[in-house]
């Protein structure tokens, strides 16, 4: 059978496979800014010294033009990579649809999102994957990233592990929706790629 020979019915089957329950209904509280979090308590001093550990010491002040949280930078993270497997997401994320990854088949690997809070906490964010091959939808992975207050550095979250799907019917070309949101269903970012898993790194 040649590559990416998969029929219709095979690629419902996968899809039937990777089904995930309904995520349960979470209620997320009320959001609240840095400032107003420093100005609670502020008489407590094992409070003040517990949020100025999460937080820092002050409210930081950024620029209001920037997006409160800006995802810059995903990357396949795998051992036998030949090379770094990484798309710069504050660039052009149209060409990301014109070029693929490769990934040998059966390898493990962890996706990696780097990020940054500018202003405020942001609570519930999440990492949401969907996977389509041939034009139908065969997974879709929601990953829980946690909420995170500001700070000048980024933050890095890294999935669990994955293995790249292997045998004849699975290689061939992936394409992959990303969205980074959050509890309120901000979409801080959207992007689409393609993975292509092949008999070999350089197949």
């Amino acid at each position: 059978m040649a590559e990416d020979e998969v029929t219709p019915e095979q690629l419902a089957a996968i899809a039937a496979e990777n089904e995930e329950p309904e995520p349960v209904n979470y209620k997320p509280p009320a959001q609240k800014t840095v400032k107003e979090i420093h100005e609670l308590d502020k008489d407590d001093e094992s409070l003040r010294k517990y949020k100025e550990a999460l937080l820092g010491s002050g409210v930081t002040e950024s620029d209001p033009s920037v997006p409160n949280v800006q995802v810059t930078q995903m990357s396949l993270i795998c051992e036998s990579a030949p090379n770094p497997l990484v798309l710069d997401l504050q660039g052009d994320l149209e060409a990301f649809k014109k070029q693929a990854f490769v990934l040998k088949e059966g390898v493990e690997y962890k996706i990696k999102i780097s990020f940054k809070v500018n202003r405020e906490i942001v609570s519930g964010l999440k990492y949401v994957q969907e996977t389509c091959r041939k034009g139908m939808k065969i997974d879709k992975s929601d990953y829980m990233v946690g909420s995170y207050g500001p700070r000048p550095t980024e933050y890095d979250f890294l999935t669990t592990m994955e293995e790249a799907p292997k045998g004849v019917l699975a290689r061939g070309n992936y394409y992959i929706k990303s969205m980074f949101t959050d509890d309120d269903k901000h979409d801080h970012l959207s992007w689409e790629w393609n993975l292509n898993i092949k008999k070999d790194w350089k197949d």
